[in-house]
């Protein structure tokens, strides 16, 4: 009986993986981006080492390891539409809602994410861009996911979402960097970057760091009038406008 219970605990041990008692120590270069008018964007770079678990016996862990790093912006409610065209206009006939969908989406890995784990793991841990197409809506599975996508796609195009395999490079056996340009669109807010280190196929350590992208100055100001006073904003606005139109009419005359 002692035997049997001795070989149990041997099967389940041997069952866990040998990189699981693994703790992650990462870290990003710049915790405060800020935008001004000459702001053409930032290059950021994230870096870490993967030790062994706090209060372990071990010395050192073994590999091969992938990382996974994804940046993820403030989140916004966001609207998908189809145009149509009826009788010569082009029309908006259906739409749909996104709530708290992501700015800004950025993927780095160590090769490609199909390698490192299976597609379902990655969906559940949001790791891949159409994970968020896939978020329950009230419009339907098949609806959210064609609106989706093409939401991601010209999200895409604008730089703000994308995936970039073999972004991460190890110049060890443990230690990694990767570097990202967040562009001169990416919108300001908190940020969030989620490190993700996996062996055979499985997470085994992960870890957040948070940034921020800040407007200063005058351009700060703007923003804050515009969702603070948007009435009074709306209105110096026009004044401007007018008064500019008035202006270049008085000059040209001349």
């Amino acid at each position: 009986m002692n035997r049997l219970f001795a070989l149990l605990l041997i099967v389940l041990f041997s069952a866990v993986p040998a990189g699981a008692a693994a703790r992650l120590v990462s870290g990003v270069s710049n915790d405060t981006i800020q935008i001004t008018s000459s702001f053409d964007g930032e290059r950021l770079t994230f870096f870490g080492t993967i030790a062994p678990e706090a209060g372990s016996e071990q010395r050192y862990v073994e590999g091969p390891f992938d990382v996974v790093i994804v940046v993820l912006g403030p989140t916004q409610d966001r609207v998908a539409r189809e145009k149509t065209h009826n009788f010569g206009i082009w029309l908006n006939t259906e739409q749909v809602e996104f709530k708290r969908f992501p700015s800004y989406f950025h993927v780095l890995s160590s090769r490609r994410l199909l390698e490192i784990a299976d597609i379902n793991l990655l969906n559940q841990n949001f790791i891949l861009p159409e994970a968020h197409a896939m978020i329950p809506n009230i419009a339907g599975f098949m609806k959210t996911l064609v609106f989706g996508r093409e939401l991601i796609r010209l999200m895409s195009e604008q730089g703000l979402f994308g995936v970039q395999e073999n972004g991460v490079r190890f110049h060890s056996d443990t230690f990694y960097s990767a570097q990202l340009t967040l562009p001169s669109s990416a919108p300001p807010g908190p940020y969030i970057a989620q490190t993700y280190v996996f062996q055979n196929g499985e997470i085994i350590a992960r870890k957040s760091e948070g940034f921020a992208v800040r407007k200063i100055a005058f351009e700060r100001f703007l923003a804050q009038s515009a969702t603070q006073y948007p009435l009074l904003y709306g209105i110096a606005c026009v004044v401007l406008a007018l008064f500019t139109g008035w202006l270049g009419g008085v000059l040209f005359r001349r």
